[in-house]
């Protein structure tokens, strides 16, 4: 069954509310501002949305169930053990170049906002985190079982890194416009490979 004509609608408010969320953040995310971007009226884009807040909340839903189809369900399509960890690093450092956020990584846009910023927006994208952080965990306990990675790994500590790894990534890229900002990462991932693995 086709779409209707409202979901169309908010299904582009939401495209370009994301879009525009990666570049200014969650807070900066206003029904005015949007309604300008979008040429419709403030009460039109009201009708789709009963609040701001309303709004954000959609917005990183939208991102959560991107982030899914993107990155997370093409790398566990990949062999079990190391080799889907690596393809769960290499389709995250691709996440932030994806073209409909021109801000780069719309979680790291809206983290500084929310960090001390208790509610729900803050919940969706807190709940988003953990269970990315828990399927990165999930992966290196699962390297563990291959025989991939050394029994003594942490999971838990695995997934921080990586997780702190990729961010870092993001910031050195994307603040600093390093030009060797993505052959960094791929270094510093590439030695906590080799940490993990079980020795020959």
């Amino acid at each position: 069954m086709a779409p209707s004509k409202g979901e169309t609608t908010r299904q582009k408010i939401v495209d370009r509310a994301l879009e525009l969320a990666s570049v200014q953040g969650i807070e900066g995310l206003t029904l005015g501002v949007l309604a300008s971007s979008l040429e419709l009226s403030k009460s039109g884009l009201f009708a789709h949305f009963r609040s701001r807040e309303a709004l954000q909340i959609a917005v990183l839903e939208a991102a959560v169930e991107r982030f899914r189809r993107i990155v997370v369900e093409p790398a566990f399509r990949a062999p079990r053990g190391e080799p889907r960890v690596r393809a769960l690093f290499e389709h995250w450092v691709a996440w932030g170049e994806a073209k409909f956020q021109p801000g780069g990584c719309v979680f790291i846009a809206s983290a500084s906002d929310l960090d001390d910023r208790p509610g729900p927006v803050r919940e969706v994208l807190v709940q988003g985190q953990k269970d990315w952080l828990s399927a990165l965990a999930q992966a290196a306990h699962v390297a563990i079982e291959e025989g991939h990675f050394a029994k003594k790994v942490d999971p838990e500590q695995f997934a921080f890194e990586l997780y702190t790894l990729v961010s870092g990534y993001t910031h050195y890229h994307r603040l600093l416009r390093e030009p060797r900002s993505e052959a960094r990462v791929r270094a510093a991932f590439e030695r906590l490979l080799s940490s993990a693995r079980r020795p020959a």
